[in-house]
Parts: structure tokens; C-alpha cells; sequence
């Protein structure tokens, strides 16, 4: 049994690139199985739960022809912060990072997202903003979580229009893609779970920015639970990395979206163009409006929607997408 080297999607910008991933303890579980069914899909998402980080591990990024030598944090994670020169490529850029384990190299490739020159930045929640998961229920949220596989999971309505739309807004070259990011309160753990959802209802490739791992049952019982901190730092990182892109905001009313929103906007006074809060249950909520009135007086316009075809008819009307 070999260690286990996982990566994620990266980001650059003119002067630095980011990479990251997670070294694994050797392990007889099963890659997660998006094909399995009831049951058997429940055992196979816990099984992602319980998988054993490696603490300290060597790990090298190949980078302009030489190696780059880190190791990983407590929790197995690693992340290059690399500065770049001369880079002159664009778009998706592949990557490789490898790690040593008795004498044999363990390579894995991924790619990262150097944006072409363009001015807009779309930054989405996952969890009821695009993704059905019954957030407001814990209980529910854990049941499809368990029992509904990859190809049973919901998708809203519209949304891939929408999401494709903002994807290609402003680019006469529609091989060129605006910047895209997923920044949600799930953990590593379902990284690939969220990344094949996305592939199969054909949203927009983007960069995945998640929570700490979980490595242990009663970790996965609170899953996408707890501190929402981590969730506007992560917002707060990509507005300081590419500070010159204007940036749309989705996201739902049923956790912090719209304060986490509220307070981005704040601190980038003329960054942030649109945001769009979905209603994820039956009635707006009172708050929300109030906090979406707050917003359009600091001249960000707001969209407080229930179908995604309300959201791509605002994005239309002020000129975002066609």
C-alpha cells in the first residue's frame, strides 16, 4: 500500500501561484465510488470521512524546471505559494506535484487558472445555492448526503445557464473564461464529489476553496456546520489576489451568505458589482431584504431570487451578460 497524493485545482495571478492537496496515509478504502446506490453510497461517504491524513510528508511541485520541496501541515494539507516570472500563459495551466515513498515517486496532475485579461470575477456558495442540499435541515441534509449518489443530487433550475453566461460575460474570444471560484463550508473531503457534480451538469470549471479535512465520524455528523470565518477569508484572499477584477457574489439565505456578502462589501467599496442571494426556502426573509437594501445604497446591485431564471433576467437588464 502506497501514500495517497491528492491535488486541487490552483490559481495565478502576474505575480504568484497557488497550489495545494492533501497526503493520505497508506489505506485499503476504496476510492469514493459516485456510481454507488442507497446503502453502499452511504458507506462509501463515510469511508471519505475516515480517511487518515500524513502529517510532515515530503512533497515536491515541478515548476520552471526545477523542484520545489515543501512538506505537509498537521493535517496532511500542503500549499505552494510560488512567485512567477515571465509567465506568459493563459487560462487553464496544468501542474505536478510529486511525493517519494520508499524510493519509488508518486506523481499526480492537476491544473491551475491563470484568468486571461478580462474585468469580471464570479465567486459562488455551493450548498442550496447551486447544489439542492436541504441546509436548514440537518437531518434531510444528512439523508441525501448518505443515500442520493453523484447522479441523484438536485441542481436548481437554470442555473447552468446562468452560471455559463457569467462565465463568457464580457469576452469576444468565448474560448477565454472569466475567473470562477466555489467557496463553500463543506470540507476537502468532498472535493471530488463537488467537482464531478460540476463536470456533469456542465457548470463552469473553477477553483474549489473548502474547509479543513474531517478525518474522523463524529467530524462528518457536523458536516458544512459550524464557523463561517473560514468562508469570508477565503472571499477576502481572492478579492486582495486579483484586486483588479469587479466581482459578482451568489449565494443563498439559508446560512450567512448574504452577512458574509454584506461585510465583503464593505472592505472593497468598488469591487464588488452584483450580488445574488437565492431564497432557498418558502418566504424572503425580513433580514435579508434589509441587509440587500443596505447593499444597493453602497451602489452594488442585489438580486433576491427563487428561480435562477429571475437571477439571469436581472444579469441581463444592468448589462452583465447577454
Amino acid at each position: 500500500m502506497k501514500p495517497i497524493l491528492k491535488l486541487y485545482r490552483g490559481y495565478a495571478n502576474e505575480q504568484e501561484l497557488i497550489v495545494m492537496g492533501h497526503v493520505f496515509k497508506p489505506t485499503t478504502i476504496e476510492e469514493y465510488n459516485f456510481q454507488k446506490k442507497n446503502l453502499k453510497n452511504a458507506t462509501s461517504v463515510i469511508k471519505m470521512f475516515q480517511i487518515k491524513t500524513q502529517a510532515n510528508a515530503d512533497v515536491y511541485l515541478d515548476h520552471n524546471n526545477t523542484k520545489i520541496h515543501t512538506k505537509t501541515l498537521d493535517d496532511g494539507y500542503f500549499k505552494f505559494c510560488v512567485p512567477l516570472y515571465n509567465n506568459t500563459q493563459y487560462g487553464w495551466i496544468d501542474y505536478e506535484v510529486s511525493i517519494t515513498y520508499k524510493n519509488e515517486q508518486i506523481s499526480t496532475q492537476n491544473s491551475y487558472i491563470r484568468p486571461h485579461k478580462g474585468n469580471l470575477g464570479i465567486i459562488s456558495d455551493i450548498d442550496d445555492t447551486f447544489l439542492v442540499s436541504h441546509t436548514k435541515s440537518p437531518l434531510k441534509k444528512l439523508y441525501v448526503l448518505l443515500f442520493k449518489n453523484v447522479n441523484k443530487r438536485k441542481i436548481y433550475d437554470d442555473v447552468v445557464r446562468h452560471y455559463q453566461a457569467l462565465s463568457t460575460a464580457g469576452r469576444k474570444n468565448k474560448e477565454e473564461f472569466n475567473a470562477f471560484f466555489y467557496v463553500s463550508s463543506s470540507e476537502w473531503n468532498l472535493y471530488r464529489f463537488i467537482t464531478n457534480f460540476t463536470d456533469l451538469h456542465k457548470l463552469p470549471k473553477a477553483v474549489l476553496l473548502l474547509k479543513d479535512i474531517k478525518t474522523s465520524l463524529t467530524d462528518f455528523f457536523l458536516t458544512g456546520r459550524g464557523n463561517h470565518n473560514h468562508k469570508f477569508d477565503k472571499i477576502k484572499h481572492i478579492l486582495e489576489f486579483y484586486p483588479n477584477l469587479e466581482y459578482v457574489l451568489l449565494g443563498d439565505d439559508s446560512q450567512h451568505d448574504p452577512y458574509l456578502y454584506e461585510a465583503i462589501c464593505k472592505i472593497f467599496p468598488v469591487t464588488v458589482k452584483a450580488v445574488y442571494i437565492r431564497q432557498a426556502g418558502d418566504y424572503k426573509k425580513e433580514k435579508i431584504i434589509a441587509v440587500l437594501k443596505n447593499l444597493e445604497s453602497l451602489n452594488v446591485a442585489v438580486c433576491y431570487f427563487k428561480n435562477s431564471s429571475e437571477a439571469i433576467a436581472h444579469s441581463q437588464k444592468m448589462g452583465l451578460i447577454k
